[in-house]
């Protein structure tokens, strides 16, 4: 590892306590605690590839990285200060505390580094208004240690990187298909440019926001509600071969919960009088829950909430079949 004495790591963190009310700090929960990008710079190691003792590009570079981009891309676009969560801490000591009690650590005796670690940088400037619910382009990525092999000597490196929005109203992020990659491999933090630029100017962002317009022209009665919920228990109890036929969902069982939970009970997308919810709403339900899962499957579990809707959406516009519904 590469050692950076940490004088007081303390200091970096942010106080959840204090952020957690601001409507822009929960676009993901599980597990995670709120640190500051000084913090990733100043006070955490950097992992190597341990056949070659090769540095690793870190979390800092990283989200460094794409607050540059977004400066280059988007010249007089204020961009407001990362909002970064990590989770799974690795701890470690430097030499001259072997031994030691870790009670009677010294703060600049400790070493520390993240496994995973998520971004979001909020474009405020560039908002828009759909279905009555005030979106904010945002930018963000994830990077997760424990997707790379760093037994082995330095290979490409594995990073997700994302352009979409984010509903103000829960902070729930809504990514279309073709504003998210989870298959950027660098080699140096100086390829992500032309990875992000790639990314950009592939992502059809009219496209998505009528997209997210259209879902409010269906809804599902509760009898559908309840079907839809029963076969998506159902789902991961299908043998691999029937699964492989149907649309997929990336869901878990308590997530599922959460959703039928919210469907009574969420203040801005719960059902409506009749029992019926929108499909803006049931998206809303599904990005929610969402928020509990892990770094590393977060942003494509975003991604399939969002073709599941317009999945499903096809098939009521289009009478086609679909085994969720209930016709």
């Amino acid at each position: 590892m590469e050692l950076v004495l940490n004088s007081s790591i303390n200091e970096h963190l942010v106080d959840e306590n204090e952020i957690i009310n601001k409507p822009s700090s929960s676009f993901i929960e599980a597990n995670t605690e709120i640190v500051s990008l000084d913090h990733l710079e100043k006070d955490c190691i950097i992992p190597v590839f341990s056949k070659d003792n090769e540095s690793t590009i870190s979390h800092f570079q990283f989200v460094d990285k794409c607050q540059q981009i977004i400066q280059k891309l988007l010249p007089g676009v204020l961009q407001k200060t990362p909002d970064i969560r990590v989770s799974h801490v690795v701890k470690g000591r430097i030499p001259s505390a072997i031994g030691k009690p870790a009670k009677d650590l010294e703060e600049h005796e400790k070493t520390i580094y993240y496994e995973r670690c998520a971004f979001i940088i909020d474009l405020p400037s560039t908002k828009q208004i759909v279905n009555g619910n005030e979106l904010t382009l945002s930018i963000g990525g994830v990077r997760a240690y424990n997707q790379e092999n760093l037994y082995s000597k330095k290979s490409m490196e594995k990073f997700k990187v994302f352009i979409g929005f984010k509903n103000k109203v829960c902070t729930n992020l809504c990514i279309s298909t073709d504003g998210f990659s989870n298959e950027i491999r660098i080699s140096s933090i100086y390829e992500l440019e032309d990875k992000m630029i790639e990314l950009f100017s592939n992502y059809k962002r009219d496209n998505h926001l009528r997209m997210m317009e259209r879902m409010i022209e269906h809804k599902l009665s509760e009898t559908q509600f309840a079907h839809l919920i029963g076969k998506f228990r159902m789902f991961t109890h299908l043998d691999k071969h029937t699964q492989k036929s149907i649309f997929p969902i990336s869901l878990n069982d308590s997530q599922i919960n959460n959703i039928v939970k919210d469907y009574y009970q969420c203040p801005n997308f719960s059902r409506s009088p009749d029992g019926s919810i929108s499909f803006w709403n049931l998206y809303n339900l599904f990005t929610e829950a969402n928020k509990s899962s892990y770094i590393d499957n977060n942003l494509e579990r975003n991604v399939n909430a969002y073709e599941l809707i317009n999945d499903l959406g096809k098939s009521i516009q289009n009478n086609i079949p679909n085994w969720f519904l209930h016709y």
